[in-house]
Protein backbone atom coordinates (compact mmCIF):
# COMPACT_ATOMS: atom_id res chain seq x y z
CA UNK A 1 0.00 0.00 0.00
CA UNK A 2 2.89 2.38 0.66
CA UNK A 3 4.17 1.93 -2.88
CA UNK A 4 0.84 3.00 -4.44
CA UNK A 5 0.64 6.08 -2.19
CA UNK A 6 4.18 6.98 -3.19
CA UNK A 7 3.30 6.57 -6.91
CA UNK A 8 0.22 8.75 -6.47
CA UNK A 9 2.24 11.44 -4.69
CA UNK A 10 4.89 11.31 -7.45
CA UNK A 11 2.18 11.68 -10.11
CA UNK A 12 0.67 14.71 -8.34
CA UNK A 13 4.08 16.37 -7.95
CA UNK A 14 4.96 15.78 -11.62
CA UNK A 15 1.56 17.11 -12.76
CA UNK A 16 1.94 20.21 -10.59
CA UNK A 17 5.48 20.80 -11.87
CA UNK A 18 4.36 20.48 -15.48
CA UNK A 19 1.50 22.96 -15.01
CA UNK A 20 3.63 25.48 -13.08
CA UNK A 21 5.20 27.22 -16.13
CA UNK A 22 1.74 27.61 -17.67
CA UNK A 23 0.33 29.08 -14.45
CA UNK A 24 3.26 31.47 -14.06
CA UNK A 25 2.86 32.61 -17.65
CA UNK A 26 -0.81 33.31 -17.07
CA UNK A 27 -0.04 35.14 -13.81
CA UNK A 28 2.57 37.29 -15.57
CA UNK A 29 -0.13 38.53 -17.93
CA UNK A 30 -2.44 39.70 -15.13
CA UNK A 31 -2.58 43.41 -14.47
CA UNK A 32 -3.21 44.05 -10.78
CA UNK A 33 -3.88 47.41 -9.13
CA UNK A 34 -4.24 48.65 -5.57
CA UNK A 35 -6.42 51.40 -4.06
CA UNK A 36 -6.12 52.87 -0.57
CA UNK A 37 -9.71 53.43 0.49
CA UNK A 38 -8.50 55.09 3.70
CA UNK A 39 -6.55 57.65 1.66
CA UNK A 40 -9.56 58.31 -0.55
CA UNK A 41 -11.86 58.80 2.45
CA UNK A 42 -9.33 61.21 3.94
CA UNK A 43 -8.47 63.19 0.81
CA UNK A 44 -11.43 63.23 -1.59
CA UNK A 45 -13.34 66.51 -1.76
CA UNK A 46 -16.64 64.60 -1.68
CA UNK A 47 -15.79 63.25 1.78
CA UNK A 48 -15.07 66.75 3.07
CA UNK A 49 -18.26 68.09 1.48
CA UNK A 50 -20.31 65.33 3.10
CA UNK A 51 -18.74 66.11 6.47
CA UNK A 52 -19.60 69.80 6.09
CA UNK A 53 -23.19 68.96 5.12
CA UNK A 54 -23.58 66.80 8.21
CA UNK A 55 -22.04 69.47 10.42
CA UNK A 56 -24.35 72.14 9.04
CA UNK A 57 -27.41 69.89 9.35
CA UNK A 58 -26.72 68.80 12.93
CA UNK A 59 -25.08 71.93 14.40
CA UNK A 60 -28.33 73.45 15.75
CA UNK A 61 -29.25 70.23 17.56
CA UNK A 62 -25.70 69.93 18.90
CA UNK A 63 -25.90 73.47 20.28
CA UNK A 64 -29.25 72.61 21.90
CA UNK A 65 -27.68 69.59 23.61
CA UNK A 66 -24.80 71.70 24.91
CA UNK A 67 -27.28 74.24 26.30
CA UNK A 68 -29.32 71.49 27.97
CA UNK A 69 -26.14 70.10 29.55
CA UNK A 70 -25.25 73.56 30.89
CA UNK A 71 -28.75 74.03 32.28
CA UNK A 72 -28.60 70.61 34.00
CA UNK A 73 -25.21 71.45 35.53
CA UNK A 74 -26.54 74.78 36.79
CA UNK A 75 -29.51 73.05 38.40
CA UNK A 76 -27.22 70.49 40.05
CA UNK A 77 -24.97 73.28 41.35
CA UNK A 78 -27.98 75.16 42.70
CA UNK A 79 -29.19 72.02 44.52
CA UNK A 80 -25.71 71.40 45.86
CA UNK A 81 -25.33 74.97 47.06
CA UNK A 82 -28.86 75.71 48.27
CA UNK A 83 -30.10 72.19 49.13
CA UNK A 84 -29.28 72.46 52.81
CA UNK A 85 -30.96 75.86 53.33
CA UNK A 86 -34.21 75.40 51.38
CA UNK A 87 -37.26 73.61 52.66
CA UNK A 88 -37.81 69.88 52.18
CA UNK A 89 -40.55 70.38 49.56
CA UNK A 90 -38.47 72.81 47.53
CA UNK A 91 -35.42 70.48 47.67
CA UNK A 92 -37.52 67.53 46.46
CA UNK A 93 -38.94 69.68 43.69
CA UNK A 94 -35.39 70.63 42.58
CA UNK A 95 -34.29 66.99 42.67
CA UNK A 96 -37.32 66.02 40.54
CA UNK A 97 -36.53 68.76 38.04
CA UNK A 98 -32.93 67.55 37.81
CA UNK A 99 -34.04 63.96 37.21
CA UNK A 100 -36.46 65.10 34.51
CA UNK A 101 -33.80 67.26 32.84
CA UNK A 102 -31.30 64.38 32.94
CA UNK A 103 -33.85 61.96 31.47
CA UNK A 104 -34.79 64.40 28.72
CA UNK A 105 -31.12 65.12 27.96
CA UNK A 106 -30.36 61.40 27.66
CA UNK A 107 -33.35 60.83 25.37
CA UNK A 108 -32.44 63.79 23.19
CA UNK A 109 -28.78 62.76 23.06
CA UNK A 110 -29.71 59.21 22.05
CA UNK A 111 -32.02 60.49 19.30
CA UNK A 112 -29.33 62.88 18.09
CA UNK A 113 -26.73 60.10 17.96
CA UNK A 114 -29.10 57.74 16.09
CA UNK A 115 -30.12 60.42 13.58
CA UNK A 116 -26.52 61.50 13.05
CA UNK A 117 -25.29 57.93 12.53
CA UNK A 118 -28.11 57.21 10.10
CA UNK A 119 -27.36 60.34 8.03
CA UNK A 120 -23.60 59.68 8.15
CA UNK A 121 -24.20 56.15 6.85
CA UNK A 122 -26.37 57.53 4.04
CA UNK A 123 -23.66 60.00 3.03
CA UNK A 124 -20.96 57.34 3.30
CA UNK A 125 -23.02 54.93 1.19
CA UNK A 126 -23.46 57.51 -1.59
CA UNK A 127 -19.75 58.32 -1.49
CA UNK A 128 -18.71 54.66 -1.51
CA UNK A 129 -20.90 54.04 -4.56
CA UNK A 130 -19.26 56.95 -6.35
CA UNK A 131 -15.76 55.74 -5.40
CA UNK A 132 -16.57 52.24 -6.63
CA UNK A 133 -17.79 53.62 -9.96
CA UNK A 134 -14.56 55.59 -10.40
CA UNK A 135 -12.39 52.60 -9.43
CA UNK A 136 -14.28 50.41 -11.92
CA UNK A 137 -13.84 53.09 -14.59
CA UNK A 138 -10.08 53.30 -14.00
CA UNK A 139 -9.81 49.51 -14.00
CA UNK A 140 -11.66 49.13 -17.30
CA UNK A 141 -9.94 52.03 -19.06
CA UNK A 142 -6.46 50.92 -18.04
CA UNK A 143 -7.02 47.20 -18.52
CA UNK A 144 -6.69 45.97 -14.94
CA UNK A 145 -7.69 42.39 -14.24
CA UNK A 146 -7.85 42.87 -10.48
CA UNK A 147 -7.91 45.82 -8.09
CA UNK A 148 -7.45 45.19 -4.35
CA UNK A 149 -7.95 47.58 -1.46
CA UNK A 150 -6.07 48.19 1.77
CA UNK A 151 -8.40 45.96 3.80
CA UNK A 152 -6.38 42.78 3.36
CA UNK A 153 -3.24 43.88 1.56
CA UNK A 154 0.08 43.33 3.28
CA UNK A 155 2.42 44.85 0.70
CA UNK A 156 1.90 47.13 -2.27
CA UNK A 157 4.42 48.18 -4.85
CA UNK A 158 4.01 51.83 -5.89
CA UNK A 159 3.77 50.57 -9.49
CA UNK A 160 0.32 49.07 -8.89
CA UNK A 161 -1.09 51.81 -6.62
CA UNK A 162 -3.86 53.61 -8.53
CA UNK A 163 -5.13 55.60 -5.53
CA UNK A 164 -3.88 58.91 -6.94
CA UNK A 165 -5.65 58.28 -10.26
CA UNK A 166 -8.92 57.56 -8.47
CA UNK A 167 -8.49 60.66 -6.27
CA UNK A 168 -7.77 62.89 -9.24
CA UNK A 169 -10.94 61.70 -10.97
CA UNK A 170 -12.98 62.22 -7.80
CA UNK A 171 -11.48 65.70 -7.44
CA UNK A 172 -12.36 66.62 -11.01
CA UNK A 173 -16.05 65.66 -10.54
Amino acid sequence: MEVSTLKLLKTVVVAAALSLPFSLAQAAELKIGYVSVAEILKSAPQAEAASKRLEKEFAPRQRGLVEAQKKLRQSEEKLSKDGAVVGEGQRRSLEGDIRNQARELKRTSDEFREDFNMRRNEELGKFQKEVLEVINGVAKEEGFDLIVNDGATLYVSPQVDVTKKVLSRLTSK
